[in-house]
């Protein structure tokens, strides 16, 4: 199982980015996929992950209504959509996947991680 991260840089605030993970070794119909990030100084958060096995997608409060989910089972890639970007959401953006039946936001959960992406919001 691997899974590249793309898509991270600097953006203004209220920027929008679209992160990318590559995923190979799994499939969306058996593996939840997540996003978490790390700020400089906390600890990893899980911001938003997608379950097809049941059809759901989860959201921390700090994103939702900004960040959206979803995947491309052709593709293989796991996408998160960013917008109305702040400078709290700086941080190194990772995916991770896990072969479960109910998806959580815990990091403990997931087996496989990327190497992460670097996001900078700033003016």
């Amino acid at each position: 199982v691997t899974l590249v991260e793309s898509g991270g840089g600097l953006v203004q605030p209220g920027g929008s980015l679209r992160l990318s993970c590559k995923t190979s070794g799994i499939t969306f119909d058996d593996y939840a996929v997540a996003w978490f990030r790390q700020a400089p100084g906390k600890e990893r958060e899980g911001i938003a992950n997608i379950n097809d096995r049941d059809g759901t997608r989860g959201y921390a409060d700090s994103v939702k209504g900004r960040f959206t989910i979803s995947n491309d089972a052709t593709k293989n890639i796991v996408y998160l959509q960013m917008n109305r970007l702040t400078p709290e959401d700086t941080a190194v953006y990772y995916c991770a996947a896990d072969l479960t039946l109910v998806a959580t936001l815990s990091q403990y959960e997931y087996d496989y991680w990327g190497q992460g992406t670097r996001v900078t919001v700033s003016s």
